[in-house]
């Protein structure tokens, strides 16, 4: 079941009860998902030089929200991360914004999850680098997420993180614990302090309370490639997959979802725009950037993991760049050639592109 069809049937219901609540970055993501591979999104045009076969393709919106769109970007940014892991153990730390900050982020989102994220990873940091925890410097990934699994508004960061830092004083490499990072109930105490701070540097009252335990989880993940691959879901397609979205019948949608606790699959039944709300509202303004990295996985710190790497013995194995496959003949099956593109200008006219070269393009619709 697309998510674009029920867009589409249920947009002017949704308009009339949630116009007044909706951000600018989430009607564009709206009129992008209804517009996906559709000629309204553009046009490609093919040419098969095997059997002279040629053939008009819808492009893809391209936006991060859309299920449809970015599995590419998601495979090229899961083999990124698995040429950073090392061989040690690797934790998934989980830091939870409170329900009474919940609506103070929704009214200044791009500072809140700023705020949210330094507060979570300077966490990490400090506590990697006292003595008594560790006394090195940590390397992290930090990925924001802002539902639940029933898609309710739940603002949180998860944090993969390996087990162990750099001693940059001494040049070596300190390990954690086996399948033990830090005290989560120490976390708690110190990630508190260091929201309420950066909720006040970035100029925000806060609410008169503001609970003295908040949630955060820490748990052992292995070798770190399971919690990857757990983020990675949700980077780019969307909060929910269409594969989840079961049912559509009397101006209700049913989806599937697994219950945290039970990890039962379960099923949720909204009217057709509460749907839609519960979808939409998750979209991050435009160019808030939803993973960050850190420490010596940061991109500017090359070097510095290239060097950890071989200490610990990592057998780097050099890898292609992952190319986008071509367009296939529906007739032959042979890869074609993009011979021009149509693109809707702001007018609502179609600007035509010319493509000069002879040579199978590394091009699909979900890269236009």
């Amino acid at each position: 079941m697309q998510m674009a069809a029920l867009f589409r049937q249920y947009q002017h219901p949704f308009e009339a009860k949630y116009a007044e609540r909706m951000l600018p970055s989430q009607r564009k993501a709206i009129a992008a998902i209804i517009r996906c591979r559709t000629p309204e999104a553009g046009t490609i045009h093919t040419h098969c030089t095997s059997c002279d076969k040629s053939e008009w393709h819808a492009c893809s919106c391209g936006h991060r929200s859309c299920p449809q769109c970015q599995n590419h970007e998601v495979s090229c940014w899961l083999d990124r991360q698995r040429e950073k892991l090392l061989p040690v153990d690797y934790f998934l730390v989980t830091f939870t914004l409170p329900a009474e900050l919940r609506d103070l982020a929704w009214q200044h989102q791009r500072l809140l999850y700023g705020a949210l994220f330094n507060a979570a990873t300077q966490t990490i940091k400090d506590f990697g680098l006292n003595p008594k925890h560790l006394g090195a410097q940590m390397g992290m990934t930090a990925v924001l997420h802002t539902h639940s699994r029933k898609l309710a508004y739940h603002p949180h960061i998860h944090v993969v993180v390996p087990g162990g830092g750099v001693n940059i004083k001494q040049s070596e490499w300190k390990r954690t614990g086996k399948k033990y990072l830090f005290n989560a109930f120490a976390l708690t105490r110190v990630f508190r302090g260091k929201l309420l701070h950066e909720i006040a540097k970035a100029g925000l009252k806060r609410p008169s309370y503001v609970p003295k335990k908040l949630v955060v989880d820490c748990r052992h993940t292995g070798r770190g490639e399971s919690a990857l691959e757990y983020l990675s879901r949700y980077l780019y397609r969307g909060v929910v997959s269409e594969s989840n979205i079961i049912a559509n019948q009397d101006g209700k949608v049913t989806f599937r979802y697994t219950d945290g606790r039970s990890k039962e699959k379960r099923t949720e039944t909204l009217p057709g725009e509460d749907f839609v709300w519960c979808v939409i509202q998750h979209v991050l303004p435009r160019g808030f950037h939803r993973v960050r990295d850190y420490g010596f996985l940061h991109h500017n710190a090359r070097k510095l993991l290239h060097l950890l790497q071989l200490i610990l013995q990592v057998v780097i194995k050099p890898k292609p760049k992952k190319e986008r496959p071509a367009f296939c003949c529906s007739a032959c099956g042979q890869p074609m050639v993009v011979t021009g593109v149509s693109r809707p200008t702001a007018g609502g006219r179609f600007k035509r592109r010319v493509m000069l070269s002879h040579a199978p393009p590394q091009v699909t619709m979900s890269g236009l």
